[in-house]
């Protein structure tokens, strides 16, 4: 591993990486490791310590930890003392409180200027809103990620609210309403990257850029019709009718307000809508592109973990992408301890680790078959110890071929039993986390 580590990593990141480096040291008996010092002291009791001394602290912003916030009798510091014990009264989970700063920032921040562009439109506003929305995208989605994974993010005495932000700031983010309920939970979880799967990566040939603008450019297009035909071959009106008909209110939302205000519409819902959809493409593509042609129904083999900033830092660690396949339901900051816990299963399982990348540029590090560089972001495990750079690199290049109608049959199909109770077998030491 060659990338250095970066500064700003989470201490959980940081605390995972020191024992994985450790790992390789112990392996190769080598002192040559580069980026972080004393991971010897980092074994396997001393980092699981580490990671539950830090459970429990809350989270109020995504841009610094609890120790980096002012203390003592600043006015700042002052108001945090007020702030953090109000918010850990309306959130469910005492360490969410950045949830709650979250929607206030959204919603004192994108309500207004869209409001305010619908009451005098100006081309530099306009420009500044989208790429304010932009900067936002990323942390919103994985809060309503939370939000729509736990039914929520507040105590049952703000239910209302919690039922409520979602629909004002929905549309503002480029979500269209609920639709992202419906195809993340009730479809990509359930298919995991399976060949019924609308956003699979398997019958792609993930490293060809023309694959790539086919697979974003089937999103955009269709999925407003297949999804609710995927519940309908499923034998699940209920969500087909409900997945058909908060898609077509969201576009006739639109659709009235760009008759009416065209400009402000354009700027505050048309192409956040747009961006939002290709950016949820560029991100599943980048979390299930390298998948394993031995066992790509194996969780282990066809997602991926990151030790990054921007994935764990800023979207509530979603590098951590294999962990919140395995259990949909756990907590975001539970997945560095689950990964730990299950580090022999990840090892067993050859599953991929790497650091310093986010999904954005492993898509398209991928697309540009960059595949040294990728392999420079490995963090080795198990049997990828020892292996040289060019042959990490050529073990991802496999990760990435199409899979024929042929084998799609032969390893979804055929094994199907087995991969069930492959993933029951999973499911013991997740239901323990």
């Amino acid at each position: 591993m060659d990338s250095p580590i970066h500064p700003q990593l989470l201490q959980s990141d940081l605390i995972v990486l020191k024992n994985l480096l450790r790992d390789i040291q112990s392996s190769t008996k080598s002192d040559s490791v580069i980026g972080i010092e004393n991971t010897l002291d980092h074994d396997d009791q001393s980092s699981m310590r580490a990671l539950d001394e830090l459970r429990n602290e809350p989270t109020v912003f995504t841009n610094w930890d609890l120790k980096d916030l002012p203390a003592g009798k600043s006015f700042r510091a002052g108001i945090l003392r007020v702030y953090i014990p109000w918010a850990q009264g309306i959130v469910r989970n005492s360490v969410d409180v950045v949830f709650l700063t979250h929607i206030f920032l959204y919603l004192g921040t994108s309500v207004p200027s869209a409001a305010f562009l619908y009451y005098r439109f100006t081309w530099v506003h306009a420009i500044f809103h989208v790429l304010m929305q932009l900067s936002y995208c990323g942390s919103f989605t994985l809060m309503l990620h939370n939000h729509i994974h736990n039914n929520g993010l507040l105590k049952k005495d703000y239910a209302w609210f919690d039922l409520t932000w979602p629909y004002i700031l929905e549309p503002l983010m480029g979500h269209t309403w609920d639709s992202y309920y419906y195809h993340h939970v009730k479809h990509h979880h359930v298919e995991g990257n399976g060949p019924d799967d609308l956003s699979s990566t398997i019958r792609y040939q993930r490293d060809e850029p023309s694959h790539f603008l086919m697979y974003v450019g089937r999103f955009i297009a269709f999925i407003w019709i297949e999804l609710p035909l995927y519940f309908l071959r499923k034998n699940k009106p209920a969500l087909a009718l409900k997945a058909g008909v908060s898609e077509m209110v969201s576009y006739l939302f639109i659709y009235l307000l760009a008759r009416t205000s065209f400009y402000p519409t354009l700027f505050v819902l048309i192409i956040p809508l747009f961006l939002m959809r290709i950016g949820l493409m560029v991100g599943n593509y980048g979390q299930h592109a390298l998948v394993d042609d031995v066992d790509p129904a194996s969780d282990f083999r066809s997602s991926i973990t990151l030790i990054d900033v921007p994935s764990n830092r800023h979207c509530f660690n979603d590098g951590w992408h294999t962990s919140h396949h395995l259990n949909p339901l756990r907590h975001w900051k539970d997945h560095p301890r689950a990964f730990l816990k299950a580090k022999k299963e990840y090892t067993n399982g050859r599953a991929l680790v790497f650091q310093n990348i986010d999904y954005l540029m492993m898509t398209y590090r991928i697309l540009c078959k960059d595949y040294l560089y990728l392999a420079n972001c490995v963090v080795p495990i198990g049997d990828q110890i020892g292996m040289s750079k060019q042959e990490l690199a050529d073990m991802l290049r496999t990760k990435t071929r199409k899979f024929s109608e042929e084998e799609i049959q032969e390893k979804f199909y055929n094994g199907r039993k087995t991969q069930r109770e492959g993933k029951k077998k999973d499911g013991l030491y997740i239901s323990k986390m």
